[in-house]
């Protein structure tokens, strides 16, 4: 068995001739904050979508609480526990606030086709306590006020923050935040950042992140992945990221010479 919740060893996808991720490790005990990071194109997005089952792994593993699930699709690894958001957000525009969190609640329901055709007391209580499990996470994030009010309607933020809790919904052991800052404001992204502690404490879970605002990496992370053309550059602690010649370079370049 792992020590680690979340334990990817040495995954790896090619496209054509094109090392996407070659050879990725990220290990998250339970209740732990990991950023992954590094500039465009270094993958990072492949790797949550190795991890996620959207893409299958052509090497290496993925184990989520000591079962392997990288030969799972993608919604028996979300059943499993391991949940994500998107770079680009993925809401049902057209449905309300409350219907985007009730859809994932779904995820854990135990509806039948007839029980759902008649409508039986079981199906009625099951969507009433969806119903309310719904609310009680809208509530977490400030946005109950908005239930009803269709998804498309929302201010940019507000959507970032809805995505999250639809995520959260699933009751997920991992959850993934792919650049949840993305379009955020220096007052939202403060608000962002006590969110994901919080949610970390509150449902005891791990949360591993990409995201492009260093300031909220270092702020918020334990342990940082760096990634470039692929391949992991470093690993270790913020401080020590901070200060790796091989991080600045990938993000500045190489020193210019006399």
């Amino acid at each position: 068995m792992s020590d680690y919740l979340l334990d990817v060893r040495g995954i790896g996808i090619s496209f054509g001739g094109l090392k996407a991720c070659d050879g990725l490790t990220v290990q998250i005990p339970t209740g732990g904050l990991h950023g992954l990071i590094g500039p465009n194109g270094a993958g990072k997005t492949t790797a949550f979508n190795l991890i996620t089952g959207v893409y299958r792994t052509q090497m290496g593993s993925v184990t989520l609480d000591g079962v392997k699930v990288d030969h799972l699709r993608p919604h028996e690894i979300a059943k499993a526990g391991l949940s994500r958001t998107f770079q680009n957000i993925r809401l049902f525009s057209e449905l309300s606030v409350l219907d985007n969190v009730k859809l994932a609640c779904h995820c854990r329901g135990r509806h039948t086709l007839l029980g759902t055709l008649l409508r039986t007391p079981r199906f009625v209580a099951q969507e009433r306590a969806m119903t309310a499990r719904a609310i009680e996470m809208l509530d977490v994030f400030s946005l109950q006020h908005l239930a009803g009010e269709q998804a498309k309607n929302l201010p940019y933020g507000d959507q970032r923050r809805l995505e999250i809790c639809r995520a959260l919904a699933t009751e997920p052991k991992v959850l993934l935040l792919d650049e949840p800052a993305a379009g955020m404001n220096p007052s939202e992204k403060k608000a962002l950042a006590q969110s994901i502690k919080l949610i970390r404490e509150q449902f005891k879970l791990a949360v591993l992140l990409i995201e492009h605002d260093m300031g909220l990496v270092m702020d918020i992370c334990e342990k940082i992945t760096v990634l470039d053309h692929g391949c992991t550059i470093a690993h270790g602690t913020p401080s020590e990221i901070q200060n790796n010649p091989k991080v600045q370079e990938a993000y500045l370049g190489e020193p210019a010479t006399a």
